[in-house]
């Protein structure tokens, strides 16, 4: 009913006071992500960050000259030489001052649509923040990932020299054939291309993190990371929706445009009516003899250029309009697909973890049993093979849940000081 609520009253467009409804506290850092003093130090240096940096600062200008107005003062000056029939040349001049007034609220509505825009220029900061803080987080995931790849290809490549080195004594006692010390070999081969690959993954996740962080190289630990448990993850007890509906920036952004394209509309209407441009003059005629001071007024006639770009005006109300609910739309369903793969990713996760622990155990007995001179070959290196695929589906498992889980956290602005935003 709650839910049902907020979607009603984020049409009326009145997300923006919602964020008070889902204000919860900041949770800790999950284990094995940069804490919030270093990550919110490399977002503010994000490139993305800084280019939106820029433009709330524009924005700032932006409304001041809106504020101020584009009408200044016109300063007019002439002169000319009348000449007399016999009286002679008469040296004259004129002298004015102009400027135009804006009427019937103009001003006002300028104003506002200069605070509007620095709003959105705010709303575009903190989505930058966000989309800088969504790949930061990624990344590093990534260089976790592969750094537990890595590991697992070192421990498997001991576990294949170690292996080879039970049938070389087997064959040595006459246990074993020279078929099986081959294949021990062929599988050893195989373990040294897997490392060698799982480590060439690992420098290029090290790398795209430290060129998309530019300041990372300095801060980066040597070493990645080890991924976390995703069940020790802490859960807030909110509503998800809720919260990262009123939390998106997006959402914020396409709400500021909608109010901005009602403005520009209430401008245009406004603007049907011209603005009058007033004028103090003096002038010198008839050889000094006259001085003249007088008061100008111009009023533009209005027509259907005016009209016309009303109409304009309406029509961009009706494009906001859509694009927010485009908008809302694309979120909520990005938003019940996270929530979903969360749950989902942690179930998929734990199976994972049974599972190649049940491989882990079958193959070392197998492998207990080889050494004992029990058992043949094939059938250990058999369970090896499914040992390491279950250990691999098992990291892929943590990984995507990680990965859901820290998107969802992001999203709804609970760690690295985003709840700011």
């Amino acid at each position: 009913m709650r839910a049902l609520l907020i979607s009603l009253l984020m049409c009326w467009g009145l997300a923006l006071p919602l964020r008070a409804w889902a204000q919860v506290q900041a949770q800790p850092t999950p284990a094995g992500l940069p804490d919030t003093a270093q990550a919110a130090a490399w977002l503010e240096r994000d490139p993305m960050v800084l280019q939106a940096q820029a433009a709330l600062g524009s924005a700032g200008h932006g409304a001041a000259a809106l504020a101020a107005s584009s009408h200044e003062w016109l300063l007019k000056a002439s002169g000319q030489r009348r000449r007399v029939r016999e009286l002679g040349s008469s040296q004259e001049w004129s002298l004015g001052l102009e400027r135009t007034l804006r009427l019937g609220g103009k001003a006002a509505l300028d104003r506002r649509l200069g605070e509007l825009d620095q709003d959105i220029a705010r709303a575009r900061l903190g989505e930058a923040r966000h989309e800088a803080a969504r790949a930061l987080a990624e990344l590093w995931l990534d260089w976790q990932a592969a750094s537990a790849a890595q590991a697992l290809a070192q421990q498997q490549l001991a576990l294949g020299e170690a292996n080879l080195q039970v049938v070389g004594k087997r064959l040595r006692a006459g246990d074993a054939a020279r078929l099986e010390q081959g294949l021990a070999r062929s599988e050893l081969a195989e373990l040294q291309r897997q490392r060698s690959a799982a480590a060439s993954r690992l420098a290029l996740a090290r790398l795209r993190l430290q060129r998309r962080f530019a300041e990372l190289p300095a801060h980066l630990p040597p070493e990645a990371p080890v991924l976390a448990d995703p069940a020790a993850i802490a859960t807030p007890a909110l509503d998800w929706a809720p919260r990262i509906l009123a939390e998106s920036d997006l959402l914020r952004t396409a709400e500021g445009l909608l109010q901005r394209a009602e403005l520009e509309a209430a401008r245009a209407r406004a603007d049907k009516r011209p603005d009058p441009t007033l004028g103090l003059y003096t002038a010198s005629e008839a050889f000094r003899n006259e001085r003249v001071v007088g008061i100008s007024l111009s009023l533009p006639l209005g027509g259907a250029y005016r009209e016309a770009r009303l109409q304009q005006a309406l029509a961009e109300v009706e494009v906001a309009r859509a694009a927010l609910a485009r908008e809302r739309e694309a979120l909520e369903l990005e938003l019940a697909g996270g929530v979903a793969e969360w749950d989902a990713a942690l179930t998929r996760w734990q199976l994972a973890a049974q599972a190649a622990g049940l491989a882990g155990e079958s193959a070392a007995m197998l492998q207990k049993a080889y050494a004992l001179g029990e058992g043949e070959l094939q059938a250990l290196l058999l369970a090896r093979r499914q040992w390491l695929e279950a250990q691999r589906a098992e990291q892929e498992a943590r990984v995507q849940a990680l990965r859901a889980r820290h998107r969802l956290l992001i999203d709804a602005h609970l760690i690295w000081g985003l709840e700011h935003d």
